[in-house]
C-alpha cells in the first residue's frame, strides 16, 4: 500500500497554483506513429529529446516556473545527464512508464513490471524519489480496473493518468473532472488532465495537440474558467517534440496521424511562453499535496460497475 503523501515545501507558493507537466518522450515514440515505427527500430533513430528538454528548462527558468517531467524509462536510460539536469533545476521527475506502452494493452503483471522498471531507472538517474506517474496517452480507464491498485501497492502518491473526455485514442468521460481518490483503501490521488465546460459538454483543454491546433485564446478562457469560476487548479501538459518544428517528417504515415502530430509545431514555443508567463504554475507533486490536504472534500471513484452503467 502506498505511503502517506510526503511533505512538500510550499515556499513562495501561496494562492492557487496550476499543475504543469512535460511528458518526456521523443518524436518517434508517440501514439500517432505506433503503427508506423516499431519499438525495435527506436535504437537506430537519432534522438532529439535532449536538446528540446534543455530549451524547455530555459523557458521555465525565464518565467521562474517549476514543473514535473513525466519521463519514459527508455529515455532516462539513454540520457541520464539530462535527467540530472532537470532535477538540478528544481523540477520534479516522475514516471511515464518504460516505453510508452498504453496501459490497456498490458495485463496487470506486465504493467507492474513496466512501472517498476521505469521507476528504478529514473530514480537511479535523477537521485530523487519518484512518487508520481502518468500513463502513456492517458490510458488508465474502464479497461484497467487494476492499474490504480498496482500504483498504490508500489508506493506512488499520485497519478495524472485520466482524461475525463471521449477521444478516439483515450478517454474516460465518466470519471470526475478534478482530483479524486480512485481507491477507498488508499491515499493515492488522481489528478485528471484539465477539461472545460462548453455548451454544457466537457471539452479537452489541458494541452497537447489541442493547445497546438486551437487559438491561444481558447486555453486562456478554459484555464480562467477552471481557476476563477470553479476555484480549482488546472492540469496542463505538453511534450518536448512539440517545440521542435525541424523534426523528421514521415510521409508514409497516415494523413490523420501526420495532421495530429505536425500541426502547429512552429507556433508552439511562442504560445508556451505566453502561457507560462500569464498563469501561475507549479510541480504536480505540489498540486497533489494540496489536494491531499483537502482529503475530506475529494470525491471517490464509484465502483466500476456503477461508472460503466
Amino acid at each position: 500500500m502506498n505511503a502517506p503523501f510526503p511533505a512538500i515545501s510550499e515556499s513562495g507558493a501561496t494562492g492557487l497554483v496550476n499543475g504543469l507537466g512535460v511528458d518526456v518522450e521523443d518524436w518517434f515514440q508517440v501514439g500517432a506513429f505506433e503503427n508506423v515505427i516499431a519499438r525495435g527500430e527506436w535504437d537506430a533513430i537519432r534522438t532529439r529529446v535532449e536538446d528540446n528538454v534543455y530549451r524547455i528548462i530555459d523557458l521555465f527558468a525565464e518565467a521562474d516556473v517549476r514543473a514535473t517531467f513525466f519521463t519514459l524509462g527508455w529515455v532516462a536510460k539513454r540520457h541520464p545527464q539530462m535527467i540530472r539536469r532537470i532535477a538540478d533545476a528544481g523540477h520534479e521527475i516522475a514516471s511515464h512508464g518504460y516505453d510508452h506502452a498504453r496501459v490497456f494493452t498490458l495485463d496487470r503483471r506486465s504493467f507492474a513490471e513496466d512501472i517498476r522498471k521505469a521507476r528504478e531507472i529514473i530514480e537511479d538517474c535523477s537521485g530523487t524519489r519518484v512518487i508520481g506517474y502518468r500513463a502513456p496517452s492517458f490510458s488508465i480507464d474502464l479497461r484497467t480496473p487494476w492499474a490504480f491498485a498496482e500504483l498504490a501497492e508500489q508506493g506512488y502518491a499520485y497519478s495524472s493518468s485520466v482524461a475525463p473526455v471521449a477521444h478516439d485514442h483515450y478517454g474516460w468521460p465518466e470519471a470526475p473532472r478534478f482530483a479524486f481518490r480512485p481507491l477507498p483503501w488508499s491515499s493515492l490521488i488522481e489528478l485528471p488532465v484539465t477539461t472545460a465546460i462548453l455548451g454544457g459538454r466537457r471539452v479537452a483543454a489541458g494541452g497537447g495537440g489541442f493547445f497546438r491546433v486551437l487559438p491561444y485564446g481558447f486555453s486562456r478562457w478554459a484555464i480562467r474558467q477552471v481557476n476563477r469560476r470553479e476555484g480549482r487548479p488546472a492540469v496542463f501538459y505538453f511534450h518536448p517534440w512539440e517545440i521542435d518544428p525541424d523534426q523528421p517528417r514521415l510521409p508514409h504515415a497516415p494523413l490523420r496521424s501526420r495532421l495530429r502530430h505536425y500541426t502547429g509545431l512552429a507556433r508552439m514555443g511562442g504560445k508556451l511562453r505566453e502561457l507560462v508567463h500569464e498563469f501561475r504554475w507549479g510541480r504536480m507533486d505540489l498540486v497533489a499535496h494540496r489536494e491531499a490536504a483537502s482529503a475530506g472534500e475529494l470525491p471517490s471513484l464509484p465502483p466500476l460497475d456503477e461508472v460503466a452503467a
